[in-house]
């Protein structure tokens, strides 16, 4: 069975996708298959303002946008994914973590997960929103997401998204739940690139 359609589509209208917080995790409106990842600058852990166009057009992608460092199902999945890294560059596809964590918290948690793959942080937000995956945070989060991003998370929270981009950007599979403790599994993304290699 061919896996190139979004498992999960939320959004009603592409017009409504762009740098929006929504207000609850279930009205976020992403971007769609065939739409370009927005040209924007994030973050590097060295703390580097790098133009994410730069970092796609090298290979094509996964990007995996997830909640922070201080979430045990998001660490649980970035070493997860990191399990199958070599299996991942073999096919030619390259790892990109987002969160809206700072460069400092970043580097905690590549070195907590033994990750090998870029982390870049997005605190303010600006990335996150514009793939339309942004929510306004529940009060319980403020004092959490403002410690993690260093003082520039207003409040929000990205749904955890996983997103297959070419080398121009354009999404080619997505990956949206928001319910956060459910991901997708190391296999079934190994699988779907595999799929995606051989079309």
């Amino acid at each position: 069975m061919k896996v190139f359609t979004t498992l999960i589509v939320l959004c009603t209208s592409v017009f409504t996708c762009i740098a929006q917080v929504a207000e609850k995790d279930t009205d976020i409106s992403p971007l769609l298959i065939g739409e370009k990842v927005p040209s924007l600058s994030v973050v590097s852990t060295e703390g580097n303002k790098v133009p994410l166009e730069e970092v796609l057009k090298q290979q094509p992608s996964v990007l995996l946008f997830y909640r922070g460092g201080w979430c045990p199902f998001c660490n649980r999945h970035l070493s997860a994914v990191g399990e199958i890294q070599n299996e991942i560059d073999a096919l030619g596809y390259q790892i990109i973590g987002f969160s809206p964590d700072s460069p400092k918290n970043l580097k905690t948690s590549k070195e907590k997960g033994a990750l090998a793959y870029k982390l870049f942080s997005d605190a303010d937000g600006e990335l996150i929103k514009a793939m339309g995956i942004a929510f306004k945070a529940p009060e319980r989060y403020s004092d959490r997401l403002d410690k993690f991003s260093g003082g520039l998370n207003s409040g929000f929270l990205p749904v955890p998204s996983a997103f297959i981009v070419d080398t121009d950007g354009t999404i080619l599979f997505e990956y949206i739940s928001p319910n956060y403790k459910q991901r997708m599994s190391a296999n079934m993304l190994l699988e779907i690139l595999k799929q995606l290699k051989e079309k």
